[in-house]
């Protein structure tokens, strides 16, 4: 894999002009309705606003890409769909997340597409793939993260159907969602985990204000459930499939997080070049100091090894290897990476770059989740070193 900071995807040939598309899409369409609209990354965005890019990226046969022709996608590989979430966590766009459905849409959904009957196809996923409904994915508890078998949230038999009582916190695009993907322990077991498809607007289940993470994003709710009823055909696949359902692509899921963050650090790159490049000092430019030049060199290199760890590791998963290791490997070095290309881009930027509303800010702030969100890098290093010492 060759280093370029405006990546021509010469590896995966057949993606470039979607590429090219999407990329001109993000710069062009997209950049002039946030800028009418006013939006920030810690702007609350209403429904309808990131609606009108759901349908219009659905249009542009963005959303959904990955999924197969019956879904009108082009049934991408793991590698092509992670070319164009790179595109989109480099673009600067605020609802780079809307994009391609990772906010409410298919690629929300994951894999239970396969899991679906025919009616719940029609009922809840299509209108997702549409851009018509929106879906969050429910699992997170306040003290059921990493250990989600402490989870209290509990399915108790009601006739054909169950009262689902429970509490789930960081459903991310929870505010816009109209069903979630939820997962509840059976009543009366301790190891039994169903999924079932919760419409949110049921009696009995509330949406309320998630916390806010350190990013300022407004994208995260709590589900609240008190005795709330779901029927028989809300029960996605069979009863005890719900951990194989909403853990069971981690594998892909872990490495499939890596190019967005990717995204965002080549975005603190380029910023931090042209930065230093146009930053007048002692009768030059930054750019001309050695520290600088050093610090930039680090950077990139850096950025460079772990995009092709990455790649590689997307590779073999698309040649039907399961690389397990390779994703606990990616994910921590990603995610530690990515934030120290971040802090050493405020470094450069000084104070352009640490006050609130700088680009290289916000990007500090969200790269430094990722070493946290979907598996701390200590959970991470959990499992290279059970893999290795299997």
């Amino acid at each position: 894999m060759s280093f370029e900071l405006f990546p021509d995807y010469r590896e995966t040939p057949s993606i470039q002009p979607v590429v090219d598309k999407l990329r001109a899409y993000l710069s062009g369409e997209l950049a002039d309705y946030e800028r009418r609209l006013e939006l920030g990354p810690e702007s609350e965005f209403d429904r309808a606003t990131l609606q009108q890019v759901w349908k219009r990226s659905r249009e542009l046969g963005f959303y959904g890409i990955h999924l197969s022709p019956e879904y009108g996608g082009l049934g991408l590989t793991n590698t092509e769909l992670a070319a164009l979430k790179e595109e989109v966590g480099a673009s600067g766009r605020v609802l780079y997340h809307s994009v391609l459905g990772d906010m409410g849409g298919p690629l929300r959904a994951g894999a239970i597409f396969k899991y679906a009957t025919a009616e719940q196809l029609e009922r809840y996923l299509v209108p997702v793939v549409e851009g018509d409904r929106a879906c969050c994915f429910s699992l997170t508890e306040t003290d059921a993260g990493s250990d989600v078998r402490a989870m209290r949230t509990v399915a108790t038999p009601d006739g054909d159907g169950w009262r689902i009582t429970g509490h789930k916190v960081f459903s991310s695009a929870g505010p816009f969602a109209d069903f979630s993907v939820l997962i509840a322990r059976m009543a009366d077991t301790e190891e039994a985990y169903s999924a079932f498809l919760v419409d949110l607007a049921s009696p009995g289940c509330s949406v309320e204000p998630g916390d806010v993470p350190i990013s300022g994003q407004h994208i995260e709710s709590d589900i609240v459930l008190e005795n709330c009823y779901v029927g028989p055909g809300q029960l996605l696949g069979n009863v005890g499939d719900g951990l194989r359902i909403g853990l069971g692509r981690v594998t892909t899921n872990r490495l499939l997080h890596c190019p967005t963050v990717l995204g965002h650090a080549r975005r603190a790159i380029q910023l931090t070049v042209d930065y230093a490049k146009q930053r007048a000092i002692f009768g030059g430019t930054l750019a001309d100091i050695q520290v600088i030049q050093h610090k930039i060199a680090d950077m990139t290199t850096n950025y460079y090894a772990a995009r092709s760890m990455t790649y590689d590791a997307l590779a073999a998963l698309d040649r039907g290897e399961d690389p397990k290791t390779e994703a606990f490997m990616c994910k921590l070095f990603v995610a530690e990476t990515a934030f120290d290309i971040a802090d050493e881009a405020m470094q450069i930027h000084g104070k352009a770059g640490m006050v609130q509303g700088s680009e290289v800010e916000w990007l500090f702030r969200r790269l430094r989740m990722f070493r946290i969100l979907t598996g701390s890098s200590e959970i991470q290093k959990n499992g290279i070193a059970k893999e290795i010492l299997r």
